[in-house]
């Protein structure tokens, strides 16, 4: 049976069109048409119910597709397999990250090219939660609460919030001497899409809270973080236990003896019963160099 036309199918119903599926194989759509369609004349059944704007799979197609995906599957990791026996780790690894890694990520992969000069990285920066196993990534880098999933996660380390502030707004606003002054100042707002917010820190008097609000808001914290070095106003961050900034910004600590519980940083994989090399190297690299160089105890610096 000529795999190819196994393989087209199961784009098909991964992509749920034929013009996606074209477009990630790299085909014409009516190539992988008439793949699909010589399929089922070689199988006798239809796998794909075909109307003018969906497609959907008949129960056949939904049994072949789990046992199509499965031998594909061990297919793929017989020939990575092969590929690990060589004496140098070579491939591509694909690995998600939040846009705030790129810097300290950047730097890890310029010094993992080093060590494994003939592995390719491909890195999607993305504010979004990828789905590993149906878009093709080998692991990811998730900051927050993990939800449930069948994922293997591997925790790098801890975050806390902090509050930033760009040098230039603090000379044109003043730097706030008390939690409560906030209230008086320009916030940079992560998700706060009216404006306001109520940021809870623990002190030296335990917990306080304020009110602040903001001209600029984000869902995105790495435009949080640029808007913030702009001198927009006073942002609350990621910040590692040294009480620096993360993304690498040129920003200065305000308050620096208020901190807001944080979250952790993960990398997280599919479980699997085989793992290239390539995809093991980099992962316990990054996992060891972004813990050294994101949550090893510094000097602080703050205002």
């Amino acid at each position: 049976m000529d795999l190819n036309l196994i393989a087209a199918f199961v784009q098909v119903a991964g992509a749920g069109s034929f013009t996606g599926a074209a477009k990630a194989l790299g085909l014409p759509k009516s190539s992988v048409s008439r793949s699909v369609a010589a399929l089922e004349a070689e199988l006798g059944v239809r796998l794909i119910q075909r109307t003018t704007r969906k497609l959907h799979l008949t129960d056949a197609g939904s049994q072949y597709l789990a046992r199509a995906q499965a031998a594909l599957a061990e297919l793929h990791e017989a020939t990575a397999a092969v590929g690990e026996l060589g004496d140098e780790p070579r491939g591509t690894v694909r690995l998600s990250a939040p846009f705030d890694l790129a810097e300290p990520l950047a730097e890890a992969l310029r010094l993992f090219a080093k060590k494994c000069p003939r592995v390719h990285v491909d890195v999607s920066l993305s504010g979004r939660r990828v789905d590993l196993i149906a878009e093709g990534f080998d692991f990811a880098l998730r900051a927050g609460v993990l939800e449930d999933s069948t994922l293997v996660a591997r925790k790098v380390g801890e975050t806390q919030g902090a509050l930033f502030a760009a040098p230039a707004y603090l000379r044109r606003r003043g730097r706030p001497r008390t939690f409560a002054e906030l209230a008086k100042h320009d916030c940079v707002l992560y998700r706060a899409p009216l404006g306001r917010t109520t940021w809870r820190f623990q002190g030296p008097r335990g917990e306080e809270s304020v009110e602040v609000v903001g001209r600029i808001t984000s869902d995105e914290m790495w435009f949080v973080t640029r808007a913030a070095v702009a001198g927009m106003g006073i942002a609350m961050l990621p910040s590692s236990p040294a009480g620096e900034t993360l993304v690498g910004a040129d920003l200065v600590r305000v308050l620096p003896d208020y901190v807001m519980s944080g979250t952790g940083l993960h990398l997280v994989f599919p479980s699997s019963r085989f793992l290239p090399a390539r995809v093991a190297l980099l992962r316990d690299f990054l996992i060891e160099h972004l813990k050294a160089t994101l949550f090893t105890q510094k000097t602080s610096k703050g205002i």
